[in-house]
């Protein structure tokens, strides 16, 4: 298990082992901290080396899970797979749909605009929001490797003619994707590989994938991001970390108009909203009784905590029971211990 490294100055070092990592936080020449879950150390002096290697992200998209490798020649420091982000076409569609029916309701609402995005390039919204979480997550890996290197698995859209036959802006598929690379191209160098030569590497390798890709395990999806790594760096040929970190967007539920199904008397009271009390919901918490938590919601009762795996703990919590810890950018469902 190796630790990533950032110096006094905010600058991202080579990882270091969990031993050495040890030893520096014991005689006080490293403070330890934790990053949505990964385990890291800050130096406290100037370090002996500020030379770093080149490491790369291999991107394994897909549309139910997505695989990210962070790789160095020599080592493997960080497999992750992650759930897509794919549920904010529907809600869009929904939101529409609820905004159609207002406007023949006594309710507050806005006029009909005119239509003026046929002709706009833009990105659909749950296009966006796929591709950007892809993004997201190469952020906050750079913020904790040195990243030089994304070396990403090139997907292929449906035709032109059978495209116009669904969509007017051509795929969304290639829309997104295309954005994606502008704004990789950015900030790391950009590598891609098509999903046969993929193939030819990991059978060349001797590495089987999984049939069933929705199993939380490397060889569902991390097996080729390893591959697309490897294949930017070199090093053995042989994985010497196949443990994965999995990760999931985190849902949120904003302040909505009013709830879509009306109760007894057509009544329709507002829903939703993410902060309470200066309160923020997905912040991390330590509970007194349950431990790391997360709020997920402000009720009549409470304060709503849910475990770090998604499963409800209580709805009663005050403010005194817990103490505020940070911000998640994210839901993880499986951790490193600490090295300590």
């Amino acid at each position: 298990m190796f630790v990533p490294v950032k110096a006094k100055d905010g600058q991202h070092l080579m990882p270091t082992h969990a031993a050495r990592a040890r030893k520096l936080v014991k005689r006080g020449e490293a403070t330890p901290y934790w990053d949505n879950g990964i385990y890291c150390i800050r130096l406290n002096k100037e370090p002996s080396d500020r030379d770093t290697q080149e490491v790369v992200v291999g991107v394994d998209p897909g549309s139910k899970k997505e695989g990210f490798t962070v790789k160095s020649e020599k080592y493997t420091y960080l497999n992750v797979q992650a759930d897509a982000h794919d549920k904010v076409a529907k809600k869009v569609e929904k939101r529409r749909e609820l905004r159609r029916g207002r406007r023949s309701r006594k309710c507050p609402n806005r006029k009909q605009k005119k239509h003026n995005l046929s002709n706009r390039d833009r990105i659909p919204a749950g296009t966006r929001a796929r591709w950007d979480w892809k993004l997201r997550i190469l952020r906050w890996l750079s913020k904790l490797y040195p990243v030089t290197h994304v070396c990403a698995e090139d997907i292929k859209a449906q035709s032109i003619e059978r495209a116009k036959q669904w969509n007017q802006s051509f795929s969304p598929l290639e829309v997104g994707k295309q954005w994606f690379y502008s704004e990789v191209k950015k900030r790391w160098k950009l590598l891609t590989l098509q999903g046969y030569e993929t193939k030819e590497i990991r059978d060349r390798l001797g590495l089987k994938k999984s049939a069933n890709k929705l199993s939380e395990t490397f060889e569902a999806h991390c097996v080729d991001s390893w591959c697309l790594a490897y294949h930017t760096v070199g090093g053995s040929d042989i994985p010497d970390n196949t443990d994965i970190f999995c990760i999931a967007p985190i849902p949120i539920r904003r302040r909505e108009l009013h709830r879509q199904n009306p109760r007894k008397g057509g009544n329709r009271p507002r829903y939703g909203g993410t902060t309470w009390d200066g309160l923020v919901k997905n912040t991390l918490v330590k509970h007194v009784r349950h431990g790391l938590t997360r709020i997920s919601g402000f009720g009549k009762k409470g304060i709503s905590l849910y475990s770090l795996e998604g499963v409800r703990l209580c709805q009663n919590a005050k403010l005194q029971d817990f103490r505020i810890l940070t911000r998640l950018n994210f839901n993880y469902r499986s951790g490193f211990s600490s090295p300590e």
